[in-house]
């Protein structure tokens, strides 16, 4: 009996590899578009004292207490009625928003309150916290 004499494997066959790639390529190309997620414009802002906050009658000033009331001009406002109350302040008060949160206060609250003030025009937020 003949053996017959087997050629060796001298090469390797690489199209199993490219199509793992290119399902891979076509993944990311389907997939990268959707971690392109939105988030907030944030300025960094710049040390200003607080005698001059006080003297800039144009910004309208809001705190959130420590059980998330707001209150402007040391009134306080529901939460039902706060978009009306910005709306009509923010015609009085074109600078922006200054935002006074309590240290206890909820995340919420805050986020609240400037999506409702974005809601009624105002662009320009700042938050203070205590």
């Amino acid at each position: 009996m003949a053996y017959k004499q087997r050629d060796s494997f001298n090469e390797i066959n690489i199209t199993p590899l490219t199509d793992i790639f290119l399902v891979l390529l076509i993944i990311m190309m389907v997939i990268a578009p959707l971690l392109d997620s939105q988030g907030l414009n944030l300025n960094v802002p710049e040390i200003v004292k607080e005698e001059h906050l006080q003297e800039n009658n144009k910004l309208l000033n809001v705190q959130v207490s420590n059980d998330d009331k707001y209150f402007i001009n040391d009134v306080e406002v529901s939460v039902e009625e706060l978009p009306k109350v910005l709306k009509e302040e923010a015609a009085k008060k074109p600078d922006g928003l200054l935002i006074q949160s309590a240290p206890d206060s909820t995340h919420g609250a805050v986020v609240k309150l400037m999506d409702d003030a974005r809601n009624s025009g105002i662009t320009s937020i700042s938050v203070i916290g205590g």
